[in-house]
């Protein structure tokens, strides 16, 4: 029976198809993301070609036996700790990040590191020639490294060349660039992105190939193509960094086989990435003594703790609204501990401009944040330093009282090791809290209470 031809509109943003175009998606409200796709059927799957095709019954909880997953670490322990100890075999794993960023070094790196280890490997790139990915192994320092390198967007051809060298990793580099022979649709494409997807977690899961796929990103952070791509793979990660710092991070935001709070510190080198053993000492080592809208956190990134500096600017308003700015803060977190601070300890701050960032490129989320951003701020209004050996971590309450936080002790003793002499926490958190000797710790109550003691005047 012929198939029949159809012709539907499908947001780029979020897969939603309709018959008919929209300027605004129903579904998701992003705008001109609708685009037309032509479609010829549905493509036949057979059932030998799935991977959960065998015959299987249901079976009760207790006769399934736990297999421990065995990892194969790479030479990067950055790059480890963020998958949660090392490459689970046959999973699939997403890597996003900006243009340019460093996601093709990164993955080159880890492939040369992998056929050290007499592991064998695939790089499929869409978007380089062999040739170019040659010069770059060459500047990075690759030049011994053996594996294998093919130039290829039809993953037709791709999936033959997996099965013809059975490889132990496979990379892909990018998703957006593959076109599949049974779907329709330009590459990059809802249903190109899709099906090229599918074919992968197949293959995957099938062959017990671990395979790395790089995907673009759009304008506001997220990772290209329908949203369910998110949802297909085994891990995905975010390489994040600014443009113009050396510093890159990489984070993990889904993990089926770990920890999605963990994350890698790398600096960029002509050479290549270069791990960075200690990031708590390297965000704060340019910290300039003496100068007031300044505080130290000690931020609990999955296992590690790292000690990042919180800046503040005030000066007052030229216009009627005052502006604020947070950059690598939540926007809302901050308005928040603003509105406490003129409420509860009587700052006014409604004809102040106000702008935040934490330092060296890195994203805090967790409640712990909280007293340093205020301690900022306050001490930018006052125009009073902090002390330098001092830090913060606590979360702010409404009602202007300071919360406990978690794994207390490993900050403060990483607080100590870098050489911080005081810091200020929860007063909840002392309770059963072992003393230690290099540093003085200080539990407060209320916010009121901690600019008292951490901003004399």
């Amino acid at each position: 029976m012929a198939k029949k031809r159809k012709v539907t509109y499908v947001c780029q943003a979020c897969g939603y198809s309709s018959t008919q175009w929209y300027g605004k998606c129903p579904n998701c409200g992003t705008w001109n993301q609708m685009e037309e796709e032509v479609i010829n059927g549905q493509a036949v799957v057979h059932p030998e070609d799935h991977p959960t095709s065998r015959q299987m019954k249901p079976i009760t909880l207790k006769k399934v036996t736990a297999e421990t997953e065995e990892r194969v670490p790479t030479g990067l322990q950055e790059f480890n700790r963020v998958l949660g100890g090392g490459i689970v075999p046959g999973s699939l794993v997403l890597i996003g990040g900006d243009p340019g960023i460093g996601k093709s070094t990164l993955l080159l790196q880890v492939s040369a590191e992998m056929s050290a280890k007499e592991q064998t490997v695939l790089y499929v790139s869409g978007e380089e020639s062999m040739h170019q990915i040659k010069w770059r192994a060459d500047r990075l320092g690759f030049d011994a490294a053996d594996f294998y390198v093919y130039s290829e967007t039809d993953m037709g051809a791709v999936e033959e060349a997996i099965q013809d060298l059975e490889p132990d990793f496979v990379v892909i580099d990018s998703i957006q660039t593959m076109t599949h022979p049974n779907s329709d649709g330009v590459a990059g494409s809802v249903s190109q992105v899709r099906e090229s997807t599918n074919s992968l977690m197949r293959i995957a899961k099938s062959l017990g190939i671990t395979i790395f796929i790089v995907g673009h990103v759009t304008k506001e952070g997220n990772i290209a193509g329908p949203r369910m791509l998110e949802h297909m793979v085994d891990t995905v990660l975010y390489f994040e960094g600014e443009k113009y710092n050396t510093f890159r991070i990489l984070r993990a935001v889904k993990n089926r086989y770990g920890s999605t709070n963990e994350i890698g510190v790398f600096d960029m080198q002509p050479n290549g990435l270069k791990e960075v053993a200690n990031p708590g000492q390297l965000f704060i080592e340019e910290r300039l003594y003496g100068a007031n809208g300044s505080a130290v956190v000690a931020s609990l990134e999955g296992t590690r703790v790292l000690m990042t500096e919180i800046q503040a600017l005030l000066t007052p308003t030229a216009f009627g609204n005052a502006r604020r700015t947070a950059s690598g803060l939540d926007y809302s977190r901050v308005s928040v501990i603003m509105a406490v601070l003129e409420k509860r300890a009587n700052l006014m701050l409604q004809n102040q401009d106000a702008y935040l960032k934490s330092t060296g490129g890195v994203r805090l989320d967790e409640p712990a944040i909280d007293l340093a951003i205020a301690m900022a701020i306050a001490s930018s209004y006052y125009e009073v330093e902090t002390a330098p050996t001092d830090c913060f971590i606590g979360e702010i309450g409404l009602t202007g009282e300071i919360r406990r936080v978690s794994r207390v002790q490993d900050r403060i003793q990483e607080a100590a090791k870098i050489g911080f002499k005081r810091i200020f926490i929860p007063k909840g958190n002392l309770e059963g809290l072992p003393k230690i000797d290099q540093i003085e710790v200080v539990g407060i109550k209320t916010l009121k209470e901690g600019l008292k003691l951490a901003l004399p005047r």
